[in-house]
């Protein structure tokens, strides 16, 4: 294969990387606190001796578009949104992780946990715990916890020290190589936070990057037909 053939297949790999983070959206636009994503494209130059370079797309690099969605009431006394920037940390096997969805319930031990069973965490990165039988439940906006007027914990907000490390890990869980308390938002009780997809933009997106690949199949078509061609030409 000549080098335009291997720069196509570089590329073709690429758009269909992209094409599934965008399935993956789309599975995704009615998952509460879910956090779109996109395939970030780069150029790598291989040098082909003392000959001309050779230029390829790689498109390894994921994007997370952590812009705020919008809040749906559920007036769930466990059910938490986030308004402005931060994540909740819940406890996993894996370790400490992020995530923006705050669907919480009671274990029998009277921990706040994820659907998963995950623990969701405090300020200082232990489990929130509220008593079995504790009377209403009520969050301040600072993430402050209280049954009856008595303060139980506070919820933590963290964030990302490096934004770049952000890795989407499954779901709507994120891992990060460090984190640091996160400043300026706001917590909800009550709401839940909406998936940041746009329904619209991510199809249009979709297709674009479905007739991308198709040019580029096309191309290699063509290209494989050529160099047969040539090959029975020559082999007579």
């Amino acid at each position: 294969m000549d080098a335009i053939g291997y720069t196509t297949l570089t590329r073709q790999a690429g758009l269909m990387r992209e094409m599934d983070v965008i399935a993956q959206n789309i599975a995704n636009i009615s998952t509460a606190g879910f956090r779109r994503e996109g395939v970030v494209f780069s150029e790598y130059v291989q040098r082909m001796g003392d000959g001309p370079s050779l230029s390829m797309a790689h498109g390894n690099a994921r994007a997370v578009d952590l812009s705020q969605a919008g809040l749906s009431a559920t007036g769930g006394t466990f059910d938490f949104a986030i308004q402005g920037e931060g994540f909740f940390l819940i406890e996993t096997p894996d370790g400490q992780q992020l995530s923006r969805a705050g669907a919480f319930t009671p274990s029998a031990a009277g921990e706040l946990v994820t659907p998963d069973g995950h623990r969701l965490l405090d300020e200082g990165g232990a489990p929130v715990f509220v008593p079995p039988g504790a009377g209403k439940v009520v969050m301040a906006r600072d993430g402050t916890l209280s049954a009856d007027g008595a303060p139980l914990a506070r919820v933590g907000l963290w964030q990302p020290v490096d934004p770049l490390s952000l890795r989407h890990q499954a779901g709507t869980q994120f891992s990060a190589d460090a984190v640091e308390p996160a400043e300026g938002a706001v917590l909800m009780q009550g709401f839940l936070e909406d998936s940041n997809v746009e329904p619209v933009s991510e199809i249009a997106r979709m297709i674009e990057v479905q007739r991308a690949y198709e040019l580029g199949q096309t191309f290699l078509d063509r290209e494989d037909s050529r160099l047969r061609g040539v090959i029975e030409t020559l082999g007579r």
